[in-house]
């Protein structure tokens, strides 16, 4: 099946997206050191994708505390901001649209990625069966353990408010359209909202109501700095990555879904949980997300042009968002509208290093240009 209403226009609060193919927020791991900033090379990554209905960006840490892999961007210092205008910029300059994540990993971190060398922070002192990249003493990027986190008291959870808040300012002076709240995959927001991580006996604790209690502060912070028609946000109901879990998702879920459409969120995104080996989301989930949510709903997770299409035919989707195909196809709307085949995405280059992977892969147009020219990489 040829793309149909993926290719048709979409209202995403403050700007209209030109299709509803959107781009998922990919880790890349290419931010300049030190100091975790992009660069030119991340601006050219991203304008050659600038055809997406909406780009989201790769998470950026809203603060120090908040990194949990190496060479991952930040926006909370000057010099970071001023490399994301980079960015936007260039996404602009060629036609686009583009989204900042907004991230703080929790305990999914390791004590070298923590200022000082400190412990992760997390709801509860619960460690992750996980693993994260830290620097190796060579000055190479490896895989290790996460570690055993603390506790964030009550005290600080303001503090972790504000620097989300912060972070919204600093992504509407580099330049951003929107920004979207990082609150899936078992990150910091994700682990307060789940069972298995939040272990908690305060406000923030116990009831669904409370669990959600931070991720809907976090909300509202964005929405006071940047405003509501600016600001989306990611769940990941059921997901199980990064050791997480959730006896209550489906309520959780829910409640999440009916406090983001009274605030008039521009849009809420679903990270769906089987590519990671979670369970597939039910029609009847989806359907109990779409009855709670009236704002912009879009999907994640391995999807084909057929699945897009009818997931917009039968109205419980808005817009899909495509992760690995876009990592690997610059030019997927394109590709999509013509039934063209797609390059296949490399793995090894998919985590660390230059423009390998990254920014080589060819367009439509580059391929049929070519002498002897393929639609696939090697």
């Amino acid at each position: 099946m040829l793309a149909s209403r993926l290719l048709t226009p979409v209202r995403v609060g403050a700007v209209t997206a030109p299709n509803r193919i959107f781009m998922a927020p990919l880790t890349r791991q290419r931010a300049g050191q030190p100091g975790n900033v992009p660069t030119a090379l991340n601006a050219t990554y991203y304008a050659q994708r600038a055809s997406a209905g909406l780009i989201v960006s790769e998470a950026a840490q809203v603060m120090p505390e908040g990194q949990g892999y190496a060479w991952t961007p930040g926006i909370h210092s000057d010099a970071q901001q001023a490399g994301w205008r980079l960015v936007s910029e260039a996404v602009h300059a060629a036609g686009g649209r583009i989204a900042l994540q907004l991230w703080h990993v929790g305990r999914i971190s390791h004590r070298t990625l923590q200022p000082e060398g400190r412990q992760p922070v997390a709801p509860s002192a619960v460690k992750a069966k996980a693993q994260t990249f830290a620097v190796r003493p060579d000055g190479s990027m490896g895989l290790v353990s996460t570690d055993l986190p603390r506790a964030l008291d009550t005290a600080e959870l303001p503090g972790v408010v504000a620097a989300y808040r912060a972070a919204g300012r600093r992504a509407m002076a580099a330049g951003f359209d929107l920004v979207e709240i990082h609150a899936a995959n078992g990150y910091l927001l994700d682990q307060f909202q789940s069972t298995g991580t939040n272990q908690r006996s305060d406000a923030y604790g116990g009831s669904v109501a409370n669990r959600a209690r931070l991720t809907l502060e976090v909300v509202d912070a964005l929405i006071a700095e940047v405003g509501a028609e600016r600001t989306g946000i990611r769940i990941s109901p059921f997901g199980t990555f990064n050791d997480i879990s959730d006896s209550e998702a489906e309520a959780m879920a829910h409640h999440l879904a009916t406090q983001f459409d009274a605030r008039g969120l521009a849009y809420l995104h679903i990270a769906e949980p089987d590519w990671i080996g979670g369970p597939k989301l039910t029609e009847a989930f989806r359907a109990g997300l779409r009855e709670r949510y009236h704002g912009v709903l879009v999907f994640a997770g391995g999807y084909t042009v057929d699945r897009a299409e009818a997931l917009l035919a039968a109205g419980i989707a808005d817009a899909i968002a495509f992760g690995r195909p876009f990592l690997a196809n610059p030019d997927l709307p394109e590709r999509f509208a013509c039934g063209a085949p797609l390059n296949e995405p490399d793995a090894k280059t998919f985590y660390g290093g230059a423009e390998k992977g990254y920014t080589d892969y060819p367009t439509l147009a580059m391929s049929a240009g070519a002498v002897g020219g393929s639609a696939t990489t090697g």
